[in-house]
């Protein structure tokens, strides 16, 4: 017997302090990321649960969306961002004018080259990829929101489409973006497909 799982990714709004590296810098939102977030939310959402990373910017407008809806909230510490070690809270034109070649060489290929001191990407993806199965374990058969990051949602949309990880970078996530994954769940065999990405409900 199959059944179907459905997911929406919403990645966060824009937070305070513009366009930086956060990883694990626990920025709020800012009033326009909120408005982006408010904007990005269906008029009448389908969610029947909603799972979110435990970082400010994306679990404030969660535990916020969650009451308004009275839907389950549930946070999963693997679902945060890559951690950015050294590059942590600074601008793309900043790490570039100082350190332009790494910088260059993590955008290229994120498999093989790390910030200075940040995590792994192996580590990163085992660490997201744990997180989504148990959302997919805790949501089966229903149809859940995750509000989490853009690498976080690039890992599980690379995973769904067979995207080399190498080629992270090359799937746009931009800010309150939304995308759909369905999974058909049956007894030998999960079979994942993406349904829309950076539409709306």
């Amino acid at each position: 017997m199959s059944e179907l799982t459905r997911i929406d990714l919403l990645r966060h709004g824009e937070p305070e302090g513009g366009q930086l590296l956060r990883g694990w810098r626990d920025d709020l939102l800012s009033p326009r990321g909120l408005a982006q977030l408010r904007a990005a939310v269906p008029a009448k959402p389908p969610w029947q649960g909603i799972m979110t990373s435990p970082l400010r910017r994306c679990a404030a407008f969660a535990e916020t969306l969650a009451g308004e809806l009275a839907l389950p909230l549930a946070d999963d510490a693997d679902l945060r961002e890559a951690h950015f070690g050294a590059w942590e809270g600074r601008s793309p034109a900043d790490l570039l004018a100082s350190d332009r070649e790494a910088v260059l060489r993590f955008w290229s290929d994120p498999a093989a080259y790390a910030p200075p001191g940040g995590e792994v990407l192996r580590d990163f993806v085992a660490r997201v990829r744990a997180g989504w199965q148990r959302l997919l374990t805790q949501a089966q058969g229903r149809h859940w929101l995750l509000v989490a990051h853009g690498g976080v949602i690039r890992v599980i949309l690379a995973d769904v489409l067979g995207v080399p990880l190498n080629n992270l970078f090359r799937i746009d996530v931009p800010y309150a973006s939304l995308s759909r994954i369905e999974v058909l769940h049956q007894p030998d065999v999960e079979f994942p497909r993406l349904i829309f990405h950076n539409g709306r409900a």
